[in-house]
């Protein structure tokens, strides 16, 4: 399917409901019921041929089929690993999830949050499936990705090593779901290897469809704790960790057992009665289920003899423990919340916010613009306008305006780690915007025009994403990666208080691909340009055929006379704008230069239709010589032309003022009109600058038809 169609085709099932969380996307087009009932009837048990039980699921560099982690690794079931498996035991809980040897705490930190939220757990973890009468080999997880949900179906091999699991594990040893949750995961991101090394926030949203915030605490916002509190409250997921300085910090032990580069859960927050004063405190969980804080108010310290009411003592070495707000302040370096979508909230107390969301693009040489330090291509990357009419109710913070969040994420790099690739640097910035939303807006206005807002910071994580507060009004969004002519695909969120639009700014076109029919044609003529100015080979043979197909009006295939004065005014036209628009007297066209150039010469394209020109028209070194320009245009206006009505009734008032040629569409009236051809067309060869030895040849003999 083309994209545009494609793209269509995907909106027309999500306003059907598909891919949400209550009819999500099969990943892979497998169907969990039928696949279960299958193997339910054929008495066999379930093995994944998309995700098989070999070295290449399992990673392509320190997980690779000749690494020395994965020697000896085999693949068992878990009715081969215990004697009573069992899916869940006395509900999902925070220990249920314990590290193995894979470096993904950041996703384990974020399940082990999702845990603490029974309604968004049981849309990850369906409950529909265990090891009892139904059991067939077969689970299956739910999880968003990049606007939609999908269902993902696993078997239940699973990596073992000297008769343990090799990463994720239940402290509970015959429970299950940890695991084969965290295999689903790494199905859908290509292999378990992908997952290594990572923010939190990704898991948060995978689970939750949410958005996800970061707060440096170097530099908190006053009301912090009140921040936290509440997102817990709502049903927030949070996670934090503590900076390293160096490749040796990396899961350090400090003095006071915190690990340095490593992600813990926020599970909890409250204020305790600690000697007739109010002390802050927070519940953390480290998701190796071991290794604890041993500072002031950790498990069994003397600060909990001196409480009064209630206490939410821990005891156990679990994993999670209590530390004061203001040691979690001096010991942490940040803290991530991810804020749920109004569908992820079961509880009508809690307010929500609305969601917006927009795909786009970046593709080299068309909408690949990079940063603002690349003024001369920042303004080709796709633009989108958010529109903030109401602010906000009660700002808890005394400021008037209109809050939201911009979320930017990168999609589907993860799976691109096998081909060497990773996550691009990216960002985004903000501008006010008046004037018509179908317009993309050229460098003049980003030269002319400060930024209202931006992105914290451009950086190398799947997503960026920064809170803000902006008078009402109209807003200018503008995605990029910090280098310009990278391509990746993304997704832009706005989440606020009150209703936003987010219409995309270009104007959208109708169709996606371009073709040349197809037909033979005789030609009247081949071009060749001559002169120092422009780089061109002269008009291939393709060109002329679109030249023909564009202008015989009357389907003979050739062009009379008249057609050809028509045509070659438009050469002139066309070659006219290239010449404008080569700024730097190159003799080529770069392709923002060329996006000027389309505009100058009456088409405004929407990014889809402006990648696909670019990939099919320029060359390696992202230009387009004339040939490829002019070859472009007249596609352009094939796509566009007038109706069969208009272009008759044009015929009309030309033949009424006899004012060229031109009226001259049909061969067998051209001895009706011989004399008009021979003053008109001549005349109208030479205003259009023909070159003096064409003249001769473009006179017809008597009674030719002037092909």
């Amino acid at each position: 399917m083309s994209g545009v169609a494609s793209t269509l085709a995907k909106k027309r099932a999500l306003a059907a409901g598909f891919g949400t969380n209550s009819n999500a996307v099969r990943y892979l087009n497998q169907n969990f019921e039928a696949l279960r009932a299958q193997c339910r009837s054929s008495g066999q048990l379930f093995c994944d041929p998309t995700f098989p039980a070999e070295p290449e699921s399992l990673g392509f560099n320190e997980l690779g089929r000749n690494s020395h982690k994965t020697r000896g690794v085999t693949w068992k079931r878990p009715t081969e690993l215990v004697s009573n498996p069992d899916f869940i035991v006395d509900g999902a809980t925070r220990t249920d999830i314990c590290q193995g040897a894979l470096g993904d705490c950041w996703l384990l930190a974020a399940i082990a949050s999702l845990t603490m939220n029974k309604f968004v757990m049981e849309r990850v973890v369906p409950t529909d499936q265990g090891f009892g009468d139904d059991y067939a080999g077969i689970f299956h997880f739910q999880f968003w990705q990049f606007g939609e949900w999908v269902d993902v179906v696993i078997d239940d091999r699973l990596p073992v090593k000297d008769g343990e699991l090799l990463f994720v594990h239940s402290a509970e040893g015959r429970e299950f779901w940890s695991a084969l949750l965290e295999k689903a995961y790494a199905k859908v991101n290509g292999c378990y290897e992908a997952l290594s090394g990572g923010s939190t926030t990704e898991g948060f949203e995978d689970f939750t469809g949410g958005i996800a915030e970061n707060y440096d605490l170097n530099r908190p916002p006053s009301n912090l704790f009140q921040i936290i509190k509440k997102a817990l409250e709502a049903g927030a997921l949070l996670g934090c960790s503590i900076d390293i300085t160096s490749a040796a910090d990396s899961e350090a032990v400090t003095r006071q057992k915190l690990v340095k580069g490593h992600a813990y859960s926020l599970t909890g927050a409250t204020e305790v009665n600690y000697r007739g004063r109010q002390e802050k405190l927070v519940r953390m969980r480290n998701p190796w289920g071991q290794v604890e804080w041993t500072g002031a108010w950790s498990d069994g310290s003397s600060e909990w003899n001196y409480v009064q009411g209630d206490c939410p003592h821990a005891r156990s070495e679990d994993g999670e423990f209590w530390m004061s707000f203001s040691e979690f302040q001096r010991n942490y370096s940040r803290i991530e919340v991810c804020t749920l979508t109004p569908d992820a909230i079961d509880d009508n107390s809690v307010k929500h916010w609305s969601v917006s969301k927009f795909d786009g693009t970046w593709r080299r040489g068309s909408t690949a613009g990079g940063c603002r330090n690349h003024p001369y291509t920042f303004w080709t990357n796709p633009q989108f306008v958010i529109k903030l009419d109401e602010e906000d109710d009660d700002p808890d913070d005394g400021e008037v305006g209109c809050s939201f969040v911009v979320g930017l994420i990168q999609k589907n790099r993860r799976k691109l780690r096998k081909q060497g690739e990773d996550m691009h640097t990216i960002g985004f910035a903000i501008y006010e915007f008046h004037g018509q939303r179908e317009v993309h807006l050229d460098k003049n206005f980003f030269l002319t025009h400060a930024q209202t807002a931006r992105s914290e910071t451009f950086i190398n994580l799947r997503e960026v994403s920064s809170r803000f507060k902006l008078p009402p009004g109209e807003y200018l969004i503008v995605p990029s990666t910090f280098e310009p002519h990278q391509n990746g695909d993304f997704c832009i969120r706005v989440f606020s208080e009150k209703q936003t639009e987010t219409p995309n700014v270009s104007r959208f076109a109708t169709f996606n691909t371009l073709r040349w029919s197809g037909h033979s044609h005789d030609f009247l003529f081949v071009v060749v340009l001559t002169g120092t100015d422009i780089k061109t080979d002269g008009f291939s043979m393709e060109t002329c055929k679109v030249m023909v197909n564009l202008m015989d009006d009357s389907g003979n295939g050739k062009l009379g006379l008249g057609e050809f004065a028509t045509l070659w005014k438009k050469v002139q036209k066309y070659l006219s704008i290239y010449k404008q628009n080569d700024s730097d007297n190159s003799g080529t066209m770069s392709t923002p230069e060329m996006r000027v150039a389309f505009k100058d010469a009456g088409f405004s394209l929407n990014n889809t239709i402006y990648q696909q020109l670019v990939a099919r028209y320029s060359d390696p070194d992202m230009t387009i010589d004339f040939d490829n320009f002019v070859a472009c245009l007249m596609r352009l206006e094939m796509m566009f032309s007038e109706s069969d009505d208009q272009r008759r009734e044009r015929e009309r008032l030309n033949k009424l003022h006899c004012s060229t040629s031109r009226v001259v569409k049909n061969p067998s009236d051209f001895s009706r009109a011989e004399t008009l051809t021979s003053v008109f067309f001549l005349r109208d060869l030479q205003e259009a600058g023909c070159p003096p030895e064409w003249l001769h040849r473009a006179r017809p003999e008597p009674g030719e038809a002037g092909s």
